[in-house]
């Protein structure tokens, strides 16, 4: 038991033990800092913190009919989810060391791996990282150690909010990160394969992309491959239940949002960041890997594999510093599929691409509302061009009970009147007619 010192007794007792004054125990801390007044308010009852933190959360708008998507969407999530997640046994998100007290954990882990790699069709995946702009970041650097290169080609179709973080992770590393300006919504072929050199560590690619548009980047995997580079595709989980998979389109790893997976759009997360490889990369993956084996008796068993606890706290020879993975959003994440199974997961991925497609002819008979891009090929989101800024406009429709979408100049210039609208199947097709009636009043 640790000693707490509770008396000014026990206090210059616990001083002189160490050989030290109390002045001299805080003489690191700059004076400035030292006896100010921070203004913390007088603690007040639980009764009373209850109330002013719903006070707090009924200024939330909490029943606008969302239509907002660009890498986090309002998915329905079963009752079961909830039911089966909050199991006080599955509340934890640390890794279970001692494989012999920990075999329900470590299969969890297991089958959330399987499903992962069945739903991206690669070899291997690990026990989850913190998001999907993250993920990306770890991808990058898993890239660089398995190519020994250090130059990264992004396209600015990848979400920009992934590039931010990206960017601000690599500010102060040796790392040649150069972005590619998309083509009519699609990665920029010209541009991709003008910059893949013998310095390319990596190419990274995103579908469908942040605007929504579908592609299919096995030919930019063959020309990274001939020049020794590496294919890393950001993918939108429900699009796998109809679109081609980024394994069949040679991808090298394979990253994404799980948060369409069983999770609510929270303010912020916690959220889940997936990641898949080629199993001749395996020991290049940051994160926990579960594998299975069999006990002394030959029973099933499962334990941590390749990567020792060790690995993650030797500082610049470590993979990465993730220690702790997102165990119970992986857990959502694994009962989810298991809930939906095949058939459900591509039903849910065809009604998203269904009622985008109803939604998008829809909107764009609205006098002055157009299309931004030629392409007709999207999953569940699409942008259009507004004869007036999208911001005010998007503004007014709150005021009308709908989150309509995302104001694109937040990002891309010159995209000052275009909008980003998202419809999952949880969208009705009233609801999608109201939105249309709404945008043509405000216009």
């Amino acid at each position: 038991m640790p000693f707490i010192a509770n008396t000014d007794e026990q206090r210059k007792e616990m001083l002189a033990e160490i050989g030290q004054t109390m002045a001299g125990l805080f003489a690191d801390i700059p004076a400035e800092f030292m006896g100010r007044d921070f203004n913390i308010p007088a603690g007040i009852s639980e009764q009373q913190v209850r109330n002013r933190l719903a006070e707090l959360a009924g200024k939330n708008s909490i029943d606008l009919t969302c239509f907002l998507g660009g890498g986090f969407y309002d998915h329905f999530i079963p009752a079961a989810v909830y039911s089966l997640i909050s199991r006080s046994e599955f509340y934890t998100a640390y890794t279970p060391y001692q494989p012999e007290l920990s075999q329900g954990t470590l299969q969890a882990v297991y089958e959330y791996q399987s499903a992962i790699c069945r739903l991206t069709q690669m070899e291997v995946a690990n026990a989850s990282l913190y998001d999907g702009g993250t993920a990306i970041y770890e991808a990058i650097m898993m890239a660089l150690r398995v190519t020994g290169r250090n130059k990264i080609i992004i396209d600015d179709s990848v979400n920009p909010i992934y590039r931010v973080m990206i960017k601000s992770y690599t500010k102060n590393l040796n790392i040649q990160l150069e972005e590619t300006c998309s083509s009519d919504g699609l990665a920029n072929r010209k541009q991709i394969l003008k910059k893949i050199d013998a310095q390319t560590a990596a190419v990274v690619v995103q579908n469908p992309n942040f605007f929504g548009c579908i592609d299919d980047f096995t030919d930019i995997a063959k020309a990274a491959h001939e020049k020794g580079a590496l294919l890393l595709a950001s993918v939108y989980p429900i699009s796998l239940g109809i679109l081609k998979t980024p394994g069949a389109m040679d991808a090298d790893i394979v990253t994404g949002e799980g948060q369409s997976l069983g999770m609510p759009m929270s303010f912020g997360g916690p959220y889940l960041g997936f990641m898949a490889t080629k199993k001749k990369y395996v020991r290049k993956m940051p994160g926990r890997i579960v594998g299975e084996t069999k006990d002394k008796f030959g029973r099933r068993s499962f334990v941590l594999t390749l990567q020792a606890r060790e690995q993650h706290i030797r500082r610049a020879k470590a993979t990465s510093n993730i220690c702790s993975n997102e165990g119970l959003c992986a857990l959502t994440a694994l009962v989810y599929l298991s809930l939906l199974g095949k058939e459900g997961l591509q039903e849910t991925a065809k009604l998203c691409a269904d009622k985008a497609s109803f939604a998008y002819k829809r909107l764009t008979k609205i006098p002055k509302v157009k299309a931004h891009f030629k392409t007709k090929w999207f999953f569940n989101e699409f942008v259009l061009d507004l004869p007036c800024e999208a911001g005010d406009v998007i503004a007014k429709l709150i005021d009308k009970g709908f989150a309509a979408g995302f104001p694109l100049s937040r990002y891309y210039e010159g995209m000052e009147n275009s909008i980003l609208i998202c419809v999952t199947e949880k969208r009705s097709k009233q609801q999608i007619g109201m939105l249309a009636e709404e945008l043509e009043n405000v216009l």
